[in-house]
């Protein structure tokens, strides 16, 4: 297939590597012309995932994107998908890799896509031991389901498990949620609660996302699959997890403006929190945990929420 991957981040990188190792004919797609132009020359990304060979991979100024693609797979940061969305050419499906919410709408990424087919690809799939050729394995979701199992066949490789789920609202809630839950699990380690309280907080997390999910009439299982449980547990353990790092070192001072510039990167959980707050107040169901990561955010002491969230009125499991 002629891929065009918008977005050259550490994810959009992996990725664009994964498809051309796949057999397929793939254009990156930069925001920054000297980012698209060095790997061009090099065949590296001379800012994320530099370690990936690219060499046979194009690269160009998203201002120049093919305009003939047969797929466009979406890696840019919550905030910009929408804008980047309507200014895609031709009618090609697109493949969302992104995981939030949008900021200006709350609404589910994939509604932002229109006038052509869409499935978003979740699961846990830290993009740096991909890089390393690890194995993993991730769900593809649309309510397209030839489009979904097209993509299958398309990328599903020893080593990149792909399975199919036509729970489109499922899948993307997850992805959204299980951000700000790594966000509180960071701040976890960065307290030294230990690891009984983050197992503790996990599992409340997939409570919070099952909740939520539910309100939109997403299906159960879809939580205790790759894209719930999988994604979430990765995330919140994982040291390449992004949301857990910011968590971690906000817990031990940062400001969030302060962690996400350490990092160097997008941390979607910083965007996805109060846009999520916001969303289950409208639709009346109980977050605390993501209630609680926004109070954070906003300048509470994280000991003071540890204090609120285990003092709440113990109830049924």
């Amino acid at each position: 297939m002629r891929i065009a991957v918008v977005g050259c981040g550490s994810w959009g990188t992996v990725f664009g590597g994964l498809l051309r190792d796949r057999g397929h004919d793939v254009t990156l797609a930069c925001r920054d012309a000297q980012q698209a132009r060095a790997i061009a020359e090099t065949g590296r990304n001379p800012r994320y995932a530099k370690t990936v060979d690219l060499k046979g991979v194009g690269a160009v100024h998203l201002g120049e994107l093919p305009s003939d693609p047969e797929l466009i797979v979406m890696a840019v940061p919550s905030r910009a998908f929408a804008d980047v969305a309507a200014s895609l050419p031709g009618s090609a499906p697109v493949l969302s890799l992104t995981k939030g919410l949008d900021p200006a709408t709350g609404e589910r990424l994939s509604t932002r896509v229109t006038g052509r087919r869409v499935a978003v690809l979740s699961g846990p799939n830290m993009a740096e031991e991909i890089a390393d050729g690890l194995p993993t394995a991730t769900v593809i979701a649309s309510e397209d389901p030839e489009l979904a199992e097209e993509l299958q066949d398309a990328i599903n490789s020893s080593v990149f498990r792909v399975y199919v789920n036509d729970d489109l609202v499922g899948v993307e809630l997850c992805a959204a949620a299980k951000n700000v839950i790594a966000l509180a699990a960071g701040g976890v380690d960065g307290l030294g609660l230990g690891d009984n309280a983050k197992a503790a907080l996990i599992t409340r997390g997939l409570v919070e996302m099952a909740r939520l999910g539910e309100a939109f009439g997403a299906r159960a299982e879809t939580f205790s699959g790759l894209a719930g449980m999988g994604d979430l547990v990765v995330t919140c353990w994982s040291r390449h997890g992004r949301n857990r790092q910011a968590g971690e070192l906000i817990a031990r001072g940062a400001t969030p403006e302060e962690a996400a510039a350490e990092i160097g990167q997008v941390v979607e959980g910083l965007t996805t929190a109060p846009v999520l707050r916001d969303l289950s107040r409208r639709v009346g169901i109980e977050l605390p945990i993501t209630e609680g990561v926004c109070a954070v955010l906003s300048g509470e002491l994280l000991s003071d929420l540890v204090s609120a969230l285990m003092g709440r009125q113990p109830t049924e499991e």
